[in-house]
Order: structure tokens, then sequence, then C-alpha cells
């Protein structure tokens, strides 16, 4: 949509921009009109109710050339969206991250060699944004684009050519392990330590909180903690009646690897059987044939629906800054 500074509908304005019905994906405003950063934050407050609606009805939303050129500026941004802050330091993610205001903290402090694979923020947790936004202070030199996916059409996808395996999955749902450090590794994409991720500084305090979460845990050499979460839903309906694959599948069966951690043993169904490999393979084919990547412009600010939209990011080079901020938490369960 390439509209200056309004909802009206006109032609897509950046180059594969996808469309499934009447959504574009993502849906894009560009302030084409060269408005100054006031006006465009104005007109962000004033049209936030419809932002959010847009976010999940497109999945994805980007702003581009709206005057955002620091962490201060998005966390202003964020602000007047009027959505309610999920502070990182509560979250239960595996990645290590830097806080800049309450708001706004790194996408990820993980090197720049590393895939970062595509998942929903935090589906492999009880606890989970329903709404991510992302803003580019500083474009890579090469590479780190950010591939997104509409969730909603991956599941009619998969639903269609590996039913079996989109069965299995609403039958039992998930459960996820991973092996935290005792201090943070920035060497990993999972490197966050325990005493970060749960909040505590003791292990008694950890396994306090892991038997609050309802998780099963073992203590490994050098500190290291391996926790195993209840059954959670693989599948999530939305309010408009859409299906999303709302899970961390792709990540933790090909992602999450580093000196602790085997995807082999990072995900099972609810009964403890390993995924159908098969299924997988289909499903991570179709995942890749959906998805859009966000070449980052410096000062783009994307704001995605955690429900509808799975994201990841690119291997890179040169120094690229992207910021985060999480908002609007829920949790959920699963009755198997």
């Amino acid at each position: 949509m390439n509209t200056g500074i309004d909802f009206s509908p006109a032609s897509p304005s950046i180059e594969s921009q996808q469309n499934y019905g009447e959504c574009e994906f993502p849906l894009v405003f560009s302030n084409e009109t060269n408005a100054d950063r006031e006006a465009t934050f104005r007109w962000v407050g004033e049209n936030r109710a419809k932002l959010k609606s847009l976010a999940t009805a497109h999945g994805a939303i980007l702003l581009r050339n709206f005057g955002v050129g620091s962490a201060e500026d998005f966390d202003r941004m964020i602000e007047l969206l009027d959505v309610a802050n999920f502070p990182y330091k509560k979250s239960l993610s595996n990645a290590v991250r830097v806080n800049y205001t309450e708001r706004v903290f790194s996408a990820n402090e993980a090197p720049p060699q590393v895939k970062i694979f595509l998942h929903h923020e935090m589906a492999q947790t009880p606890l989970f944004p329903t709404r991510i936004l992302f803003f580019c202070e500083q474009a890579a030199e090469q590479g780190g684009a950010t591939p997104i996916c509409r969730s909603d059409v991956l599941f009619e996808r998969v639903r269609m050519e590996v039913p079996q395996f989109i069965n299995s999955l609403a039958r039992y749902g998930l459960k996820y392990s991973n092996v935290m450090p005792a201090d943070d590794d920035r060497n990993s994409g999972m490197g966050r330590s325990w005493r970060s991720t749960l909040g505590v500084d003791s292990k008694e305090q950890a396994q306090s909180r892991l038997r609050e979460l309802g998780y099963a845990y073992t203590w490994l050499a050098g500190d290291c903690l391996r926790a195993t979460t209840p059954t959670l839903p693989a599948i999530r309906q939305l309010a408009d009646g859409r299906c999303t694959l709302f899970n961390q599948l792709i990540a933790a069966y090909s992602g999450w690897s580093d000196d602790r951690n085997d995807p082999s043993d990072a995900i099972r169904l609810g009964n403890e059987q390993k995924l159908d490999a098969e299924g997988v393979g289909q499903l991570c084919q179709i995942a890749d044939e959906l998805t859009f990547e966000v070449a980052w412009q410096d000062g783009d600010v994307a704001f995605l629906d955690n429900t509808v939209a799975m994201h990841g990011r690119r291997p890179f080079m040169g120094k690229r800054r992207v910021l985060a901020s999480l908002a609007d938490m829920e949790t959920h369960s699963f009755d198997a």
C-alpha cells in the first residue's frame, strides 16, 4: 500500500509484497508526503485502534519514513499505539537481549552468522506477547533481513498437504526442552541464563519457579539447567475463526543448537513421541515458500500480530541494530 499517511487503498509499494485475498502482507504505510516526525507520530496515535486491527488482519504492518531515529523515538511510538508493555525481564524467552528503555531492547545478541529460524515469539512458554514490534536503527551492510510468514496461510497449506501431521499436532500439542547456562552466553541465539530467564538468584528459587510453571527440570554439569515445558498447544484459533500454527516447531526442530542443546532433543509431541521428520520437512518447505523477507531500511518500524505472523533473522555482515518490544501478554494452556 503506497498511500502517504492515510488508509486509502493503493498499489504495492515494496518488491514481492504478498497478497492473500484482500490482505497485503506486509501492509505498508510509507510517509511519501515527507510529513515531519510530529505529524507522523500524531497520525499513529490518532489511528492506533485501526493499526492494531490491521496488524491482526494482515499479520504485519511496515511503517517507512516515519521519523523514528532512536530507541527513545521507538518507545514513544509504542506508547502512542497504546499497547500494554510486556517487559522482557518478565518473559521466559531463551534469547540474550539488552534493554534500552523499559519497553525497548535489542532483538537478539547472537553473533551475525547465527540464523534465527521462523517462530512465534515465546510460543514455547506459558506466557507470550500477542504483539511484537521491531525498529531498524541501522540496516546491515549485507544480509540481515527479517523473514516473516503468515501462520494462518501456512496452517491451511499444511492441513491440505500433510493432514496427518496437523492432526497429531492438534491432538497431542507440543513439549519443548532446552538447556540454559548459569550465565548468559552471547554466542548462542538461545543463550539466556536460567537466572535471567526465570528471574531468580539461586537454584532453590529456580526450582520453585519451574514447579509453579509446571515445568520438569534436571540440573546438569556446570550448573546448567535442562527444563521441559508442560504440554502446550501447537495450533491456535483466532477470534475471527482462522487457525494458526502458533508454536516454536520450526525454530526448535531446526535451530535450537549450541554447545548445550541438540535440536533432536528440543521438541516432542505432548505424548512424548518424536515428531514425524517427513511432516516437519514438508512444513518447513511450505513455510519457506510463503516467507516474505523484510529488507530493512534505516528508520523502519514493523508491527506484527504475534499470533498471526512468524518471524526470524537472516545472517548478516557489518553492523546491524534492530530493536524490539513486546506487548499485550497472554497465557495459554493445553487440555489433551
